[in-house]
């Protein structure tokens, strides 16, 4: 009986859950790192000119020197352009005695035409008439073409940069005989620069406020595009951008510098459960375990899917397991 009214004793005796742990918190936003990134950048000019003859002639000069800054349709190298005079002379002339022969041809086409109304000449002779008026109009055409084309020969005896730029290179001598699309002078197009810059995969939807530095100066800068293509060696891709105000030299070296905005949490705070790294929680007085995708042993750690206000767990997370009941201290 005694034994009896011992077991029932025990069991209702009530079971204690283990007390809380206490622990102490501090919001995601507190806690979290904006890293600064870097990635290597050049200021690159879209255009790269290779400005060349379009005609045939002898280099009489070239008035400018590398790394000379030039305004647009500056003259880069001049040719000899005798040749190209004389034959547009010729063509002025040719076409001032198509316009005299048309100028007769119609007069005689007027005078014509009175005669036939009074029935002085056959009808045959008037359409003749006509006919030598036609072709003398169409030589006038002709003519003119040839003029125009040779006035635009004596035009390209200088040579003339389409854009601002700076010059690269002087790529003949004067004094050399120059055929059409033989190179004279590389230029830089100092009207369109961008910054090109080699990111990470992962870095490409990060970019706030980048800066390109580059010997010791900064050059505010707007993204572009990225490429959605990966460079298979190196797999990076590709980010274009403009500049905000005055721009650096082309060429320029240097790197492109940004702040994360994505919170990144110190890898002081992670703790291994079973094969995941992660962060303890606290929701409603219980520890709650997150996994951290991609984190590793010893780096920040991206918070990815964490409510900023998300309160997390820094002193006591070691003695922690998920579903803990925890006391704040």
């Amino acid at each position: 009986m005694r034994l009896s009214i011992s077991l029932l004793c025990l069991f209702c005796v009530p079971v204690f859950a283990a007390p809380p742990v206490g622990v102490t918190v501090r919001s995601l936003e507190a806690v979290a790192i904006h890293p600064v990134r870097e990635a290597q950048a050049q200021a690159v000019s879209l255009n790269l000119a290779k400005l060349s003859a379009e005609i045939a002639a002898r280099i009489d000069r070239i008035p400018v020197e590398p790394g000379q800054r030039i305004a647009r349709h500056a003259v880069v190298a001049e040719l000899d352009c005798g040749d190209a005079r004389i034959a547009a002379e010729r063509a002025e002339a040719a076409l001032a005695s198509a316009q005299a022969r048309l100028k007769l041809a119609r007069q005689q086409l007027q005078r014509n035409t009175e005669l036939a109304a009074r029935n002085f000449i056959s009808g045959d002779a008037l359409d003749s008439r006509k006919t030598e008026v036609e072709v003398a109009a169409a030589d006038v055409k002709l003519n003119q073409a040839v003029y125009n084309s040779a006035r635009r020969d004596v035009g390209k005896c200088s040579v003339r940069t389409p854009f601002p730029a700076i010059v690269e290179a002087r790529l003949a001598q004067v004094g050399e005989w120059a055929s059409p699309g033989t190179p004279l002078v590389q230029v830089w197009d100092t009207s369109r620069l961008q910054l090109a810059a080699q990111l990470q995969a992962s870095e490409a939807d990060s970019l706030t406020d980048p800066r390109f530095v580059s010997q010791g100066r900064e050059y505010a800068v707007k993204l572009l595009r990225v490429s959605p293509a990966l460079n298979p060696a190196a797999r990076t891709r590709e980010a274009r951008f403009t500049f905000v105000s005055a721009p650096p030299a082309p060429g320029s070296h240097g790197v492109l510098r940004w702040r994360d905005p994505r919170a990144w949490l110190p890898a002081d705070y992670l703790v291994r459960r079973g094969n995941a790294l992660g962060v303890f929680i606290v929701v409603d007085d219980v520890a709650r375990f997150v996994a951290l995708a991609d984190a590793q042993e010893g780096r920040p750690a991206l918070a990815a899917g964490l409510p900023r206000t998300a309160r997390l767990v820094v002193n006591g997370r070691f003695a922690l397991q998920d579903g803990t009941r925890v006391t704040l201290q």
